[in-house]
C-alpha cells in the first residue's frame, strides 16, 4: 500500500491505464503542460506525449465533441473539465451524442469516454465553481456518474470507469482532494495520510460500477450519501449518539439498490444526504426508491438533507453547506418519527 491524496489517487490511476492501453488518450484546459488546475494529471504529458495527454482551447463544447468523436473511432478518451460548472456549454454533446451513440446505432458504435469534473463546495468557490450537477447526468438515459469519497475508491473507480464502454461521469468532491472533510470548517483540516482510506495499493485494481460500501454499520436507521457528505455523516453520527448505518453511494447510476433496500428494511429509517440543492436533486430518486421499496418498513417518514435552492453563495458558505449540525438535527427527528 501507498498513501496518496485522491490528487495522487486520480493521477495514478490516468497513468495505469494509459500504460496498459495506448488507446487511453487525454484531453482538456491545461491537462498538459500545466497538468491541470489540481494538478491531476500533473506529468502525464512529459511521460506519455503531447500526442496522448494535450491541452485544447477555452471550448467545453470542443472538448467534449472532440473527445466524442475520437472514441467513437476506438480511442479511449478521458477528458477533464475544469470544474462541473463550466460544463454546461458542453452538455447536449454529452447528453444527445454520448449517451445515445450505443443506442442510436443499435450497438454498432460505442463511447468509451470518461468525463472527469471537480464538483461540490466547501473550497469558497461561490455560484461558478461550487455546483453539485450530478442529477442532471442520472436523469439521462446511456450515462453512468461516478462520485468518489476516498482516495482508495477514486483510484480504482476511475480505473473502472476507463474500462467501461460506455460514457461515464466521474465527479471529484474538491474539498477531499487533499484531505477528508467533515463539515467542521473551524477545526484544523486532517490530511489522506493519517486517515486509512489514504492507503491505496498502487497496482492496477478497480472497484466495481454500481456497487455502494457501508461505512459504517448500524441498526437504528440508515444514512444514504455520497462524495463529501460520506465524511460529513460519519461525523454527525457520532456526535448524535445513535447507532445509524451510513452508506456511501459511490455509484450513482448504476445504483445499488439491493445494499440499500437491505438496510433500511432491517433499521426501518432513513436519512438522504447530499450537498446539491434540494429540489430535484438525485435525493429525490433515493427517497422515491426507499419508499416504494421498503413501505412496510419504514416507521418514519424518509427525511432528506441538502443544499438550500439557492445560487451557492460565497460569503454564507458554511449556512448552505449541509454540515453535521444539520445532518445532527434530521438524525434527532427522525429518531422521534
Amino acid at each position: 500500500m501507498a498513501r496518496m491524496t485522491m490528487i495522487e489517487a486520480i493521477r495514478d490511476a490516468h497513468t495505469l491505464a494509459m500504460e496498459r492501453d495506448e488507446d487511453v488518450v487525454v484531453l482538456g484546459e491545461d491537462v498538459g503542460y500545466f497538468g491541470g488546475v489540481f494538478r491531476c494529471t500533473a506529468g502525464l504529458q512529459k511521460r506519455f506525449g503531447v500526442e496522448r495527454c494535450f491541452d485544447t482551447p477555452i471550448s467545453e463544447l470542443g472538448i467534449v465533441g472532440a473527445a466524442i468523436g475520437m472514441a467513437t473511432y476506438g480511442l479511449k478518451h478521458i477528458a477533464e473539465i475544469q470544474f462541473a460548472d463550466y460544463m454546461y456549454p458542453g452538455y447536449d454533446q454529452i447528453v444527445s451524442e454520448a449517451a445515445r451513440l450505443r443506442y442510436r446505432s443499435a450497438g454498432q458504435f460505442t463511447c468509451p469516454l470518461v468525463i472527469r469534473m471537480p464538483t461540490g463546495g466547501g473550497i469558497f468557490g461561490a455560484q461558478t465553481h461550487s455546483q453539485s450537477p450530478e442529477a442532471l447526468f442520472t436523469h439521462v438515459a446511456g450515462l453512468k456518474t461516478v462520485v468518489p469519497s476516498n482516495p482508495r475508491d477514486a483510484m480504482g473507480l476511475l480505473l473502472a470507469a476507463i474500462a467501461d464502454p460506455d460514457p461515464v461521469i466521474f465527479l471529484e468532491p474538491k474539498r477531499l482532494y487533499n484531505g477528508p472533510f467533515d463539515g467542521h470548517f473551524d477545526r484544523p483540516s486532517v490530511p489522506w495520510s493519517k486517515h486509512p482510506q489514504g492507503d491505496v495499493d498502487p497496482e492496477y485494481y478497480e472497484v466495481p460500477l454500481g456497487k455502494a460500501q457501508v461505512v459504517r454499520e448500524g441498526r437504528e436507521a440508515t444514512l444514504i450519501t455520497y462524495g463529501t457528505m460520506v465524511h460529513v455523516a460519519l461525523a454527525a453520527v457520532e456526535e448524535s449518539g445513535h447507532d445509524i448505518e451510513v452508506i456511501d453511494l459511490r455509484t450513482l447510476l448504476p445504483l445499488d439498490l439491493e445494499t440499500l433496500v437491505a438496510s433500511v428494511n432491517r433499521t426501518g429509517r432513513c436519512i438522504v444526504l447530499h450537498e446539491a440543492t434540494l429540489t430535484s436533486g438525485f435525493g429525490a430518486e433515493i427517497v422515491a426508491l426507499v419508499q416504494s421499496e421498503c413501505f412496510y418498513a419504514l416507521e418514519a417518514p424518509v427525511l432528506r438533507v441538502a443544499g438550500w435552492d439557492t445560487p451557492y453563495p460565497h460569503a454564507q458558505e458554511w449556512d448552505y453547506f449541509p454540515g453535521p449540525d444539520r445532518v445532527r438535527r434530521a438524525i434527532d427527528t427522525v429518531m422521534e418519527g
